[in-house]
């Protein structure tokens, strides 16, 4: 086993001299294993290795059997133990979610809140079994090229020495080295779909290839390096695809299939949007003729007028905040930050607040005015967002406007400086920013 987790961690440049990191221990064979490895290249590496350990609270006196046997066992070779107990089944409950993902999603939050804290890398006990099983459950899933990938050896500050190992390997290297482990009841049932995948369909596909699992990675590698090459692409066609309000539809749609689907992808995950087969043919589809795909509660695609985005729902609780002397607020992840000499307003109330129907727009030098919605139509501000522009206004006159700038009326509150408006960021509408 060490040889081929030495040769992960040299490859992924996993472990830096006088480093440090967290190892996550359950006290099974797998988590005893690694972190067994890590003190054993304690002195190769200048490593400080950190240890720990969440209770679910499911298993009763089990999970505290195991929490105790990780006490210990970080005891014998004197690494810092940290341990915490938490109700998954009544979180799980709460957040409407199983618990197996609930479970996932606190273990890693009180990783990382430890990582943070001992400024740490990381390391989970994932071997060859375990990306094999990953494999197997996404494809039933429908998955795409990246889930194919399996489960990354690196991923940011997470490393896995393991990931080459079989469980097999794992298990002959605590036998050589005399280290005890405990079991995990639930792990011996078919009660989880991971479960049911080790238990029923690995042992047939090993059948048929007794190195299945080296097979496996092969494959997973050799998919990640594609998926890899296709992120590059991708981000290459989103910015060559940029506009001010978005991205360019026809632009998006030159690129090969595979390439269109990772740029959505990528998009999508700026926006914390799981993406599935269904949405990417919904999307394809209105890049080629228009319209609007809702994405979830939150967010709807939208292609108008040659024009893709992403765009925020517009929410009931818009902002109506009157500009007297200095205001600074924040709108839709932007600071904005205003004053105005009031001896200027001649007792007029200016409100900042979103568009609303009969607004219009006064352009400066042009002598023209317009409704406010045809004039953001005009520069191509998609209609899902028109109706969360912000505006400074003067009853139904637009002063100014972050998609607009400043309209005739409002150029006279600027005139030496008696008005000045300001925001975080020089874009309106650059959707790779995630607003």
């Amino acid at each position: 086993m060490t040889p081929k987790a030495l040769a992960a961690c040299e490859k992924y440049n996993m472990l830096e001299n006088g480093g440090a990191v967290v190892a996550a221990l359950s006290g099974g064979a797998d988590s005893t294993a690694l972190l067994h490895f890590l003190y054993s290249v304690k002195e190769k590496y200048n490593l400080t290795v950190y240890a720990a350990h969440l209770n679910h609270g499911i298993r009763g006196e089990e999970a505290d059997r195991d929490e105790i046997f990780c006490k210990i066992l970080c005891g014998k070779y004197n690494i810092p133990f940290y341990s915490k107990t938490v109700d998954i089944p009544a979180l799980a409950r709460q957040r409407q979610l199983s618990e197996e993902l609930c479970g996932r999603e606190e273990r890693y939050a009180f990783l990382e809140s430890l990582a943070d804290e001992l400024n740490a890398k990381i390391a989970t006990a994932h071997n060859a079994d375990d990306n094999a099983e990953t494999l197997i459950f996404n494809l039933t899933r429908g998955s795409s090229l990246r889930g194919a990938a399996g489960i990354p050896p690196k991923r940011g500050r997470i490393i896995r020495p393991l990931i080459g190992v079989t469980r097999a390997e794992i298990e002959e290297y605590c036998r050589q080295n005399g280290l005890d482990f405990v079991t995990d009841s639930t792990n011996l049932g078919d009660d989880y779909s991971r479960n049911k995948i080790r238990h029923r369909v690995i042992p047939v596909l090993r059948e048929l290839n007794p190195s299945f699992e080296a097979a496996v990675m092969r494959f997973t590698n050799s998919a990640a390096d594609t998926a890899d090459y296709l992120d590059i692409q991708a981000c290459n066609a989103l910015k060559n695809a940029e506009s001010d309000c978005g991205y360019r539809a026809d632009s998006l749609m030159s690129n090969h299939a595979a390439v269109l689907n990772a740029a959505i992808n990528i998009l999508l995950k700026k926006y914390n949007i799981q993406t599935d087969y269904k949405k990417l043919v919904l999307i394809s589809d209105i890049l080629k003729s228009g319209g609007a795909v809702e994405l979830n509660r939150s967010f709807t695609a939208v292609c108008r007028r040659n024009v893709f985005c992403i765009a925020e729902s517009v929410l009931s609780d818009e902002p109506e905040i009157e500009l007297n002397g200095s205001v600074s607020f924040h709108f839709k992840g932007k600071r904005v930050t205003a004053s105005i000499n009031n001896s200027e307003k001649e007792n007029k109330t200016l409100i900042f607040r979103t568009r609303r129907e009969g607004d219009v727009f006064s352009f400066q030098k042009r002598n023209i005015t317009k409704p406010l919605g045809k004039a953001l139509r005009e520069i191509n501000v998609p209609s899902q967002l028109r109706g969360s522009v912000l505006c400074l206004c003067e009853g139904a006159a637009v002063l100014w406007c972050e998609a607009l700038g400043y309209s005739e009326q409002g150029k006279k509150y600027v005139k030496s400086q008696k008005l000045t408006i300001e925001l975080s960021e020089e874009r309106c509408y650059d959707v790779t920013q995630g607003r």
